[in-house]
């Protein structure tokens, strides 16, 4: 069993380094950002934290293995029907609901197992996140210079199609 230390350790770097390649997009003007990448971290972070081997954290059989890689996969089309619509030209749009959706799947996937840590911790760093995501890349973004997509509106107030990454 891991102790709180290892789980925030482990959760943390890996929705820091999501973040970070997030910022990175965002400084580019590409269609997704710092909170997109952070979750999508996290949430990998937290499944495979779950598959590690029995002497790490119990519970986990290759029959629960199974359905955890197939409810991620149906969770994956799930947040791919979010991202991608076609309206005229098909636009990127959704990634952060998309990436809250896996989360969330995530999330229950180890409440499923029964690690409430690891659940706690996800949720607590998640929630951070998304609340303190969007001023912190606006702070980024006039510190450091980037490109905003939100600026990238028309005068309607629509947002205008951005060419993919």
């Amino acid at each position: 069993m891991l102790d709180w230390p290892e789980i925030m350790l482990r959760l943390g770097v890996a929705t820091l380094a999501g973040g970070l390649i997030g910022l990175d997009r965002d400084l580019h003007g590409k269609p997704i950002g710092l909170k997109t990448l952070g979750l999508v971290g996290l949430a990998t972070a937290m499944v495979v934290m779950l598959a590690l081997p029995a002497g790490d954290i119990s519970g986990i059989s290759d029959a629960t293995s199974r359905v955890i890689q197939g409810i991620l996969t149906g969770i994956g089309f799930l947040g791919a029907g979010v991202i991608v619509r076609g309206e005229h030209r098909f636009r990127v749009h959704g990634l952060t609901s998309a990436a809250c959706t896996w989360l969330t799947a995530c999330a229950g996937i180890a409440c499923g197992v029964g690690q409430w840590r690891i659940v706690i911790a996800g949720l607590a760093i998640a929630s951070v996140l998304l609340l303190l995501g969007r001023p912190l890349e606006r702070w980024l973004h006039r510190t450091l210079g980037g490109k905003d997509v939100s600026a990238q509106k028309s005068s309607s107030g629509a947002p205008q199609d951005v060419p993919p990454p």
